[in-house]
C-alpha cells in the first residue's frame, strides 16, 4: 500500500472517531486566552491561506493569502518574522508575528514542506516532501543561499537538528526510515528502518534520543543516536496515528498528537512513559502551548477548526472555525521550547 492509500485509511478512521466524539466535550465553556496576547496563526493547507486569530476573543480576524499548500512555519532567529513554507508554490512567506502583516516573499525555494533553523543560526533547512530531497541553505540574518541539495530517497517529512548544530535528522514517510545528515560534510551519515509512516521527530535535550511518531501505527519509537549507528531502545504506546510533537515548556515533557485516536499524549522525557492524555477531536495535527502552559492549541485537520484544550481540566474549551485542512499552528506567546 503506497503512502497516499495509507494516509487515506487513517483519514477514514479519524473521521469515524470524530463523528463519535461526545458533543458535550466540544461545547464546554471557554475561558479567556491563557498567556497569549499576540496573534495565533493557523495554516490552511488546502485553501492556500493563513487564518489569523485574536486570542482575546477567539475569533478569526483575517486570512492571509499565501502560496499553494502551506504546511509548516518557523520563527526567524531575530524573532521579527514567522516564515510560512508554501510547498507547491516553491516559496516562503514572511509575516510579522505581532501585527500579522506580510513582510516579503522569497521564491525559488523548491518544495519547502518542512523547515527549521539550526540552533547556531547559521543554517536554514527544508525538506522537499514531494521531490525527495533536503536542501541546506546558508543564513546571513536576512537572506538564504543554497549550499547543498541532498538526495534522500522517498518522501522526507519532518526535521530535527541537534543542539550542537552538527546533525540533521529527517523521517522518510514513504520508505519508513529515519536518516541522519552530517551538517559539516552535508552528506547522509546513516539511515535506519522505522515503523509505519514516520512523521514528526523530536530530540531530547542531551541529544541522546530521537523520538519518532508513527502515523501509520499507534506509538512513538525511541532511538538512541549517541553512537555511530542508531539503536531503537523503546516503543511508547500513545494512540493511533501518532504524528506531531511539541515541547510542553517545562523541560521535562513533550506532547504528541494522535491523529486517528483523536487524542494528545503527554510523554515524560525522563522516564519515556505516557503520563497524561487530552481529548483532541477532528484529527489533531500540529500543536502549540500557551506561554503559561495552561492551554494547548491544536489544529483539527479534518474538522477545519483550531481546538483549544484546558490542561488542568483536560477538556476542549473552544473550537474556532478556520480554513480547509488546517495544519501548522503557532503564536509568539508560546511556552518555552
Amino acid at each position: 500500500m503506497n503512502v497516499f492509500a495509507r494516509f487515506a485509511a487513517a483519514w477514514l478512521c479519524a473521521f469515524a472517531a470524530l463523528m463519535s466524539f461526545p458533543a458535550s466535550a466540544q461545547t464546554a465553556a471557554a475561558p479567556a486566552a491563557s498567556g497569549i496576547t499576540t496573534p495565533v496563526f493557523v495554516l490552511n493547507s488546502l485553501e492556500d491561506s493563513v487564518s489569523v486569530i485574536n486570542p482575546a476573543t477567539w475569533t478569526e480576524t483575517k486570512r492571509i493569502a499565501t502560496g499553494k499548500q502551506p504546511h509548516h512555519l518557523y520563527l526567524t532567529p531575530d524573532e521579527k518574522s514567522v516564515i510560512v513554507a508554501n510547498a507547491l508554490s516553491d516559496s516562503l512567506t514572511f509575516i510579522d508575528p505581532r501585527t500579522a502583516e506580510v513582510q516579503r516573499t522569497i521564491r525559488g525555494i523548491i518544495d519547502p514542506y518542512q523547515l527549521r533553523f539550526s540552533p547556531d543560526m547559521k543554517w536554514f533547512v527544508t525538506a522537499a516532501n514531494r521531490l525527495n530531497h533536503i536542501d541546506i541553505y546558508k543564513w546571513d540574518g536576512k537572506d538564504i543561499t543554497l549550499a547543498k541539495r541532498v538526495a534522500t530517497g522517498k518522501t522526507p517529512s519532518h526535521l530535527w537538528i541537534d543542539s550542537k548544530s552538527t546533525t540533521i535528522y529527517s523521517t522518510m514517510q514513504d520508505s519508513d526510515e529515519l536518516i541522519a545528515i552530517d551538517l559539516g560534510t552535508q552528506s547522509i551519515k546513516w539511515r535506519t528502518k522505522t515503523g509505519s509512516i514516520p512523521a514528526d521527530v523530536y530530540g531530547t535535550a542531551d541529544d541522546k534520543f530521537m523520538l519518532v511518531g508513527l502515523t501509520g501505527g499507534d506509538a512513538v519509537e525511541v532511538y538512541d543516536v549517541s553512537g555511530a549507528q542508531p539503536q531503537r531502545t523503546k516503543v511508547i504506546k500513545t494512540g493511533a496515528g501518532a504524528h506531531a510533537f511539541r515541547a510542553f515548556g517545562d523541560k521535562r515533557h513533550v506532547l504528541v498528537s494522535n491523529r486517528v485516536a483523536n487524542t494528545i499524549s503527554r510523554i515524560d522525557l525522563q522516564t519515556l512513559e505516557v503520563v497524561d492524555h487530552y481529548p483532541a477531536p477532528g484529527g489533531p495535527d500540529c500543536i502549540d502551548v500557551s506561554r503559561d502552559g495552561k492551554q494547548i492549541l491544536v489544529t483539527s485537520r479534518w474538522a477545519r477548526k483550531l481546538t483549544v484544550i484546558d490542561v488542568a481540566s483536560r477538556k476542549v474549551v473552544r473550537q474556532v472555525n478556520v480554513g480547509k485542512s488546517p495544519h501548522g499552528v503557532w503564536t509568539l506567546d508560546h511556552s518555552p521550547r
